[in-house]
């Protein structure tokens, strides 16, 4: 009996050795060889998207470009059996020309990463999605593959946060009779909104969408507009539902008691007083506790209102709008878009049904060439140039804006053209042109002060088109102020009356921003945004490749803020706008033109009161009986000091009421104030 035992179990242990594993199936063994998408912007096709995969590894190319500038990009990830990264690579350099050299790898429960804001590390109970910072969005299918088996469709993320994904709908696209089944998605929780991308039902990345841009697979660029069109629409329902939940429109007259009024015409604040609202205009100025029948009050506790501020150099888009009136900013100059979404999106705000500010549309006129900004109307003649200042006239733009491929011999007779109309004209300098030459034209306004300065360092043959307008700021520090070349542009200035759009804030960042440091502008905020976000505002935008780099740049900012300084001193009128998305950076422009010699109080008028005598707006910027109801309430004194301006507790936009300290949380921003007291 006990040999049998022992045999038995002998044969058991032979068998058992004998056994084989059977090997673990990679993530993507579905996923196998090439995969190519087209990058289509405004319409054209500016770029692509190319993947490879072979077994656990996949090595993905991307690049585009437009405006002359776009990301160059190569990545290699390589994904566990669970499809979690365990190894990723990401090098290349970014739209403006930062040096990229991403790394994450996971051994063992031992995460580690670096990125451009230095090296981080972490222990975890197991494989996590990192959200990296500089790659392609190609990494959103194989998060969506992840997602889709997660409790909830949620994972938390490294270095910090959490993502979500929310099937929208199920959709189809027919192309030569051949009808493919698709589902669209949103990934949410990295950023202040959610991305959007569709799939196939062997859930393979079909396209990436957003309402202007779209990554779409290789032979479907047919149905970029049909595709974009999804990402319109899902981005004006979530806003429309937070307008639906946030905006409050109380339908009687409205007063906000115990405040103080900034006076525009006196730089000062009033004494305390109360703001009666009915509709959409101011009615009184009334004594501080003053009660009428049947009035929502909305306490003041002391603060102080301000009229609402004009962000001169916008590209309107919804995810913007909203964020901006928030930040007090209730009117915008658009300076260039996709003319039928801005169109659109002008109608969704005007008739309620989305926030936004008020919105003066400039037309957006380029020409073709291999560097195009493809935005507005293109055109490739004067005769064509000249017909898109009719058309822009004919569509009731009040002006148009010239670019960096147009020819500049034809912008004396567009502004002849535009100025007939009635139109005002402004612009960048065209390539192979001076700011001279633009002055000299009849332009009524120079955008970026950089575009005015390069006139002083370049030579006529140096090609403004690429990112050497930006790459040329290094010469800044060479500048003589006092020299004949630059008192003859600022003399054309003061005869033409010409005003500047200088856009500081981004002249800051592109100059002074450091890979892993905290910029400068944000720091009064970054603590309140989502992770991912207080990522982006450690990171340079230009390639500071050495210390002489690094000190050239730094001295041609000083050299942009002394030539500003020159600029307020001699009279000519300087537009404060930001390209930057405005809201917060709004805030941050107004802030920096302190060094040109403002006050805090200037800066309050130039914002306002100055902006809408600028724009013809009579019933904007200031607080008074008649004038509409655009203002912002802040718990401060900005008269003392200009920071109070961004603890924003309550915005009116035409009578209609948004409290920040509410709607933030939405986009994943922590409030500064608490809520007011309101009683209905």
């Amino acid at each position: 009996m006990k040999f049998q035992f022992l045999f038995l179990s002998f044969i058991l242990l032979f068998l058992n050795s004998c056994k084989q594993e059977s090997p673990k199936v990679s993530s993507l063994a579905n996923y196998q060889g090439d995969e190519t998408y087209s990058i289509i912007l405004g319409s054209t096709t500016v770029g692509h998207l190319k993947t490879y995969t072979d077994g656990d590894t996949i090595q993905i190319e991307y690049n585009y470009k437009n405006n002359g500038r776009g990301p160059s990009i190569k990545e290699t990830i390589v994904l566990n059996t669970e499809g979690f990264p365990v190894q990723w690579n990401i090098t290349g350099n970014t739209t403006f020309g930062n040096t990229v050299n991403e790394q994450y790898a996971l051994n063992g429960n031992a995460a580690s990463w670096t990125d451009a804001t230095g090296s981080g590390n972490t222990s975890v109970d197991s494989a996590l999605w990192y959200v990296n910072q500089s790659g392609s969005p190609y990494a959103a299918i194989l998060k969506v593959r992840s997602l889709l088996k997660a409790q909830d469709y949620t994972v938390n993320i490294l270095p910090a946060g959490t993502l979500q994904l929310m099937e929208m709908e199920k959709i189809n696209v027919s192309v030569d009779s051949t009808i493919t089944n698709l589902i669209t998605y949103a990934i949410s929780g990295a950023d202040l909104n959610p991305s959007y991308l569709i799939v196939d039902n062997e859930q393979r990345l079909f396209a990436v969408i957003s309402p202007r841009f779209i990554i779409v697979r290789e032979g479907f660029e047919a149905k970029e507009k049909e595709l974009r069109a999804y990402a319109e629409k899902y981005s004006t329902e979530r806003f429309e539902s937070l307008q639906e939940k946030y905006a409050h429109n109380y339908g009687k007259k409205v007063r906000i008691t115990n405040v103080k009024l900034f006076d525009p015409t006196t730089l000062g604040l009033t004494e305390l007083s109360s703001v009666l609202v009915d509709g959409e205009q101011i009615v009184s100025i009334d004594a501080p506790e003053a009660k009428g029948q049947n009035e929502v009050v909305i306490d003041g506790a002391n603060g102080t209102l301000v009229a609402g501020m004009y962000e001169m150099h916008a590209h309107t888009g919804d995810e913007g709008a909203l964020l901006n009136v928030l930040a007090g900013v209730t009117s915008f100059r658009d300076m260039g878009n996709d003319n039928a979404v801005l169109e659109d999106l002008i109608k969704k705000i005007n008739t309620g049904v989305l926030a936004g500010p008020r919105i003066h549309r400039l037309g957006f006129i380029e020409g073709k060439s291999d560097y195009s900004a493809n935005n507005g109307i293109l055109v490739s003649s004067q005769k064509e140039a000249l017909a898109a200042v009719d058309s822009y006239h004919d569509k009731g733009f009040y002006g148009i804006k010239l670019y960096n491929s147009m020819t500049g011999d034809w912008a004396p007779a567009i502004v002849k053209k535009a100025h007939g109309y009635g139109m005002f004209v402004c612009g960048h300098v065209p390539a192979f042109s001076n700011a001279n030459a633009m002055l000299r034209a009849g332009y009524d306004e120079m955008t970026h002060i950089n575009q005015t300065m390069l006139g002083w360092v370049l030579t006529p043959e140096e090609d403004t088109r690429s990112l050497l307008r930006l790459t040329a700021l290094k010469r800044f520090p060479e500048i003589d102020l006092n020299s004949p070349i630059v008192q003859e542009t600022m003399d054309l200035f003061v005869q033409n009356k010409t005003a500047i759009d200088p856009t500081l804030a981004i002249h800051e960042v592109l100059m002074k921003a450091r890979n892993g440091e905290v910029r400068e502008g944000t720091k009064d905020f970054i603590d309140h945004m989502p992770p991912n976000t207080q990522r982006k505002y450690k990171v340079a935008l230009a390639d500071i490749a050495s210390p002489e780099d690094d000190q050239k740049y730094r001295g041609g900012y000083d050299k942009i803020v002394e030539t500003l300084k020159m600029m307020k001193n001699k009279g000519i009128f300087i537009v404060p706008g930001t390209d930057l998305g405005g809201a917060f950076m709004y805030h941050r422009e107004l802030e920096l033109y302190q060094q040109l010699g403002y006050t805090p109080a200037e800066l309050l008028k130039l914002a306002s009161y100055d902006m809408a005598n600028y724009l013809g707006d009579k019933d904007l910027g200031s607080i008074a009986p008649g004038k509409l109801a655009d203002f912002f309430l802040i718990p401060g004194n900005p008269v003392e000091d200009l920071k109070a301006i961004k603890t924003i507790s309550m915005v009116s936009r035409g009578g209609t009421f948004y409290y920040p300290s509410e709607v933030y949380p939405a986009f994943g921003i922590k409030p500064f104030t608490p809520l007011p007291v309101v009683k209905e």
